[in-house]
């Protein structure tokens, strides 16, 4: 008799095992099928916002503000002939209603302007990463003076040292 309840204790372990299998993959096939309608519907309406994207309007284009030429001389050491900078720039902006405000302060900010030019040296414009720096101080300091609107960048039309 214990030789039959072995056999029947094997045979009782095998349908539980393979009743195991069956739910596991069940579960898998379930998750993937869940998985695969979630994919999908995210893909969908992913599809959709793209198309939102691609039918709204194109951005305005930029509007571009002269600033009077400047000609100053330059910050030269002692005994050093006297150098001369003459720019001319271009303020790019992104709304006409930032030009309405720039218009009446175009005398502060040539003002500025030569304030600050007249202390620059010529290594201080060497190389781009010198003309970069410029332009970048240049721009903070349009931006300060018309806070707490923004000009955009500060374009370079021509630039002079002699």
């Amino acid at each position: 008799m214990a030789d039959n309840e072995v056999s029947e204790e094997g045979t009782g372990e095998a349908p539980a095992k393979s009743k195991r299998k069956l739910i596991m993959i069940a579960a898998a096939a379930a998750v993937l099928l869940v998985g695969g309608g979630a994919g999908g519907y995210v893909m969908l309406f992913k599809k959709k916002d793209h198309d939102k994207v691609a039918e709204a309007p194109p951005p305005s284009k930029p509007i571009f503000v002269d600033v009077p030429e400047l000609l100053v001389n330059m910050n030269v050491g002692p005994g050093e002939r006297i150098q001369y900078l003459k720019i001319k720039v271009v303020l790019e902006v992104k709304d006409q209603p930032v030009v309405a405000q720039i218009t009446p302060n175009i005398p502060r900010m040539v003002d500025i302007f030569q304030t600050y030019l007249r202390e620059v040296r010529p290594t201080d414009l060497q190389g781009s990463a010198g003309m970069f720096r410029l332009k970048e101080e240049l721009t903070r300091r349009v931006n300060v003076t018309i806070a707490p609107s923004q000009v955009s960048a500060v374009l370079f039309k021509e630039i002079l040292v002699q």
